[in-house]
């Protein structure tokens, strides 16, 4: 086998195993244990983050930032997956911002000259615009690790009727939608999944209490649970063809939209009580596209807070 192969080959084969022996893998290539050794140096040089462990038990092993092996891709992929990373630029905070932003800056600079010219003719063609939003989410990577590892967070939450508090929570997790991260979780407080605006999460850690984590595989983005609500009331509105679009665009409450064929729509769901505030402010923004029947104690908030933005406009 070519050297140049074999290295490629090895690459491959100890960012799958991450902890191996020396003679198991000059057994599988075939070469000699002082081979080996050379390849790995070798890889260690070309940026392989390798590190021995002595002793009885000792080897080889390949630390968590891994060095992935080289992918090929044609032109047009290349060009897509540039842009997909490109338009992450237009949100405050990510998940992953430093990563991001050096794959970006590898992916361009190792591309041959007449694709980065491409690119460069295209950056001011195309785009894909998101709202951007002043407010930071600094909790992002914390939430996504506890999402994906199931572990239990406290969180320190700032709402506009509680104010800040504290919340033992279990994300499920994270999305991005106009311009907003949410985060949704299982709240231990509230008993029930909820979702979380992550810029009003001023803090996270990772919970010491010893709560234990719940078994939530089954919930994942495309399968969201929606608990129980608590002091339960009806909701019942009609919409516009225009109303459901713009009900649409909200995740939220997409699952909650009985769709007609002519495009018209309507809401008729259980909701939580303590949820009417939120409520009171969304449908005043749908205007004259939503015709609310009941909650009676709804159509009640929204008539106050209409007339207190009428105080505000004398004549």
């Amino acid at each position: 086998m070519l050297k140049s192969k074999r290295l490629m080959e090895l690459m491959m084969t100890v960012n799958r195993k991450r902890r191996f022996k020396v003679q198991e893998l000059a057994d599988e290539f075939g070469v000699s244990k002082r081979t080996i050794l050379r390849d790995l140096q070798e890889l260690s040089e070309l940026g392989v983050p390798l590190y021995s462990e002595v002793g009885p038990h000792g080897g080889y092993q390949v630390i968590r930032e891994r060095v992935l092996p080289p992918i090929a891709f044609t032109e047009e992929e290349a060009v897509a997956m540039f842009f997909a990373v490109h338009a992450l630029r237009h949100y405050a905070s990510l998940p992953f911002e430093a990563e991001s932003a050096s794959a970006l800056s590898k992916f361009y600079l190792h591309m041959p000259g007449d694709v980065r010219d491409r690119i460069d003719g295209m950056k001011n063609r195309v785009d894909f615009i998101t709202p951007t939003r002043r407010g930071d989410a600094p909790c992002l990577a914390i939430l996504l690790d506890a999402a994906v590892h199931r572990k239990v967070l406290l969180v320190e939450y700032e709402s506009k009727e509680e104010g800040v508090s504290s919340r033992r929570i279990q994300p499920v997790c994270i999305y991005a939608n106009n311009g907003f991260w949410y985060c949704t979780a299982y709240c231990f407080l509230r008993e029930g999944f909820r979702v979380f605006r992550c810029d009003r999460i001023r803090d996270a850690a990772y919970d010491a209490t010893g709560t234990e984590p719940l078994d939530l595989g089954d919930v994942h983005l495309s399968r969201r649970e929606a608990s129980e609500p608590r002091e339960p009331v009806r909701l019942r509105a009609e919409l516009s063809r225009t109303g459901v679009q713009r009900c649409e665009a909200e995740l939220w409450l997409a699952p909650m939209l009985l769709v007609r064929e002519d495009g018209s729509g309507k809401i008729d769901k259980d909701v939580s009580r303590g949820d009417i505030p939120f409520y009171t402010d969304f449908f005043i923004g749908l205007g004259s596209e939503v015709t609310l029947e009941e909650p009676a104690e709804l159509k009640e908030a929204i008539r106050r807070r209409l007339s207190e933005l009428l105080e505000r406009y004398p004549c």
